[in-house]
């Protein structure tokens, strides 16, 4: 028997491989630069930018061939397929998955590629109802206020309490001190200190995000479809039982080919409460050697205890590794097993410190998923914005570190201003300039009206000329490996203590950096202290990467595994460089415990927390030297096997032309990703291993520039 096994490992394998290099397009390929310029015309079917098309209507076999026709004629070769309102057959319906069916048939027939939606609306999870009606007791779960007394000094309550529960606290409503009250009897018996105290009670309950449904007759975002229990790896198999398998069926064989993979969006806890699973507590008190029960009421006060706020923070660290563990690495592991893709984007990447509320960890999430993503909503990234929106680089960073070829942007959902086609361009410049190099463009619905719905910029006359262009720049930029040598440590742990400056300082910090065209990824504690390997004065990272320097913005924690490989590390001959405030906290095995972080002689520090000169000659030589400062010029740098891509974009309406110095050896090009044109270019040698050209670039411009034999 055990020689079966190992023989059906072996062909297993041996299949794994021959898919893998069946779909180059989602694995690393050390292409040279012949070989990238053979496809740049025309490239792969696999890189172009595909549409999220929402079935809303009654859809039919003319409905499918007219839009996949229509959107094909546009130069967009891939669809990602939403089920919507009206369509004639439920979600998941036996006849709405013949449909489904029919689609990636047609797709095939068409040389099209089709994602699937992996719910019936958004967020995914609630398996377009089915979670409610037939696995109730996989619903959602979370801790919420059960009951509230107000009590007087010298007052007693006493009180039977139901088994739901767990805590309580009482909290002075006069100086906002509290005290943690006994309820594992199942009784409270409390007599109140001098003071107005009012007494909180914690119980587990049934409680879900709100959800947007097909099924929903209102149409609106309520949680009557619950979603999945996200913590408890029962609920996510019945999910990918009541969807997963259901497509399978019907689609199976076309997994790899015409269908690529599941596409998941948004998954989050928009509660009012803290995510909460049967067996949490039990899980806890394992990792960190405590019982967290009876502080659990704590995180519902405005005004904890540092014992409290830390407590709070061993919590989202054991609660965040369910979520990544137990929801996003079963989906992205059934996906690999059946030659598909994951991808899927969170809630809030804009706003880092509400996605630690609402997901816990956005590297520990992503770093599982095949092709991680953002969302550009709501205008959120638009030219001449003052808001600062580099957040795309948390997406990129992740699939750069974890391995990950690809990373996506879904972009334009609920713009209120919607772009013409040159700010819709400069949208998606924006984010290339920042890593991605996977563009799904939101929203355009079926239509039974005699026409697809097309609307705005992705109607204009232009429109395919950019399809076209965006085809040849997310190939491009797919092709190789990333180049960027050095690092910033992201400060999740801090985020967790409620340090909210250490957010605001890293946020700038990635601005300054940007604007000095000094190219960095982010790196979180996993990478550091367990995934990255330690050579020769460099952290290897998944995707064949060397970090020769970690920036440390200011933090106010730090785990104590990191810290000993970052020391490591500099022992090696790497550079460790702390910004700002170093951390006061150093967590072994739990943050109610931690301590002071010792001795950190062997760093470099910058007490300001400015990007001074001392701090760039601690950075490795920069690949691209400006002859003077141009803030608004972004860039992104690959290496293929033989040559460097060079990726420039003017993010101003100003044009912005100087001279620049690129690191690479070879002839300097333009690939033009609008005409698909290579055309040489002028180049002086610097005598090492530069090449100084004139950088031109119009207002709102981009350039390819390859340097190579």
């Amino acid at each position: 028997m055990n020689k079966l096994k190992t023989i059906l490992s072996f062909f297993l394998f041996v299949n794994m491989l021959c898919c893998a290099s069946a779909r180059p397009w989602q694995h690393f390929n050390d292409t040279g630069a012949d070989e990238a310029a053979a496809g740049f015309l025309s490239p792969p079917v696999e890189y172009s930018m595909t549409f999220y098309w929402g079935w809303d209507g009654e859809i039919t076999e003319a409905v499918i061939a007219r839009d996949l026709d229509t959107f094909k004629a546009r130069n967009v070769h891939i669809v990602t397929l939403e089920s919507g309102y009206d369509m004639g057959s439920p979600y998941l319906s036996p006849e709405w998955l013949d449909m489904v069916k029919r689609t990636v048939e047609l797709a095939r027939e068409r040389d099209m590629r089709v994602w699937i939606v992996d719910e019936g609306k958004y967020p995914s999870g609630f398996a377009g109802g089915k979670f409610t009606t037939d696995a109730p007791d996989l619903r959602m779960k979370a801790l919420v206020a059960a009951d509230r007394l107000e009590v007087k000094g010298g007052e007693t309550v006493s009180r039977e309490l139901s088994g739901d529960i767990v805590s309580a606290i009482a909290m002075n409503t006069a100086d906002s001190s509290n005290q943690i009250l006994d309820v594992q009897t199942g009784v409270l018996e409390w007599t109140a200190p001098e003071g107005q105290w009012e007494v909180l009670l914690i119980r587990h309950d049934f409680r879900s995000s709100p959800t947007r449904a097909v099924n929903n007759p209102t149409r609106g975002k309520d949680p009557s479809n619950s979603l999945l229990d996200y913590l408890d790896p029962a609920a996510t198999l019945k999910f990918i039982e009541f969807t997963h398998e259901e497509h399978k069926k019907r689609v199976g064989p076309e997994f790899g080919r015409t269908v690529l993979g599941f596409r998941g969006d948004e998954p989050d806890y928009s509660i009012r409460g803290i995510p909460w699973t049967p067996q949490i507590f039990e899980i806890f008190k394992r990792r960190k050697g405590y019982d967290v029960a009876p502080y659990a009421a704590s995180f519902f006060t405005a005004r904890p205890t540092e014992e409290q706020k830390r407590i709070k923070a061993d919590y989202w660290d054991v609660w965040s590794d369910l979520f990544g563990e137990n929801f996003f690495r079963i989906q992205a592991d059934w996906c690999a097993r059946h030659n598909l893709e994951y991808l899927v984007h969170l809630n809030k990447e804009d706003d880092m410190m509400l996605l630690i509320a609402h997901e816990g960890d956005f590297f520990k999430c992503m770093r599982h998923v095949q092709m991680p993503g953002v969302d550009a909503i709501w205008n959120q990234i638009w030219p001449d914005h003052d808001k600062v929106t580099d957040y795309p680089k948390y997406a990129s960073s992740a699939a750069h570190v974890y391995g990950k070829p690809r990373s996506f942007t879904e972009s334009f959902a609920a713009y209120r201003d919607e772009p013409d086609v040159a700010q819709a361009k400069w949208v998606l410049d924006h984010q290339f300039a920042r890593g991605i190099n996977m563009v799904e463009v939101m929203f355009v619905p079926a239509s039974t009206r005699g026409k697809p719905g097309l609307s705005g910029w992705n109607a204009a006359e232009e429109f395919p000329d950019i399809a076209k262009y965006v085809h040849r720049a997310c190939y491009l930029l797919s092709q190789g490996r990333p180049a960027a040598d050095f690092a910033v440590y992201y400060p999740t742990t801090s985020l967790w203590l409620g340090h909210g400056e250490s957010d605001a300082y890293t946020l700038k910090l990635m601005q300054q950096l940007l604007e000095m065209q000094r190219d960095f990824d982010f790196v979180d504690e996993t990478a550091i202290s367990s995934v990255m390997q330690l050579e020769d004065g460099a952290l290897i990272n998944l995707s064949g990467q060397a970090y020769r320097t970690i920036l440390v913005p200011e933090t106010a924690a730090m785990s104590k595994q990191t810290l000993v490989r970052l020391e490591a590390f500099a022992a090696s001959g790497g550079k460790v460089v702390f910004l700002g405030k170093t951390p006061s906290l150093v967590v072994d095995r739990t943050f109610r415990d931690a301590a002071g972080p010792g001795d950190l002689g062997w760093a470099i520090f910058e007490p300001s927390g400015a990007v001074t000169s001392d701090v760039l000659e601690a950075l490795p030589q920069p690949d691209v030297r400006l002859e003077k400062a141009c803030p608004a010029i972004k860039y992104v740098h690959r290496k293929l096997a033989d040559a460097d891509v060079y990726f420039f974009f003017n993010e101003s309406r100003e044009r912005q032309e100087t001279r620049m110095m690129l690191s690479g050896k070879g002839r300097a090009r333009e690939w033009d990703a609008m005409t698909g044109e290579i055309r040489s270019l002028e180049t002086a040698s610097s005598g090492g291993p530069y090449l100084t050209l004139t950088l031109d670039l119009e207002p709102y411009g981009t350039r390819f520039i390859v340097i190579g034999k």
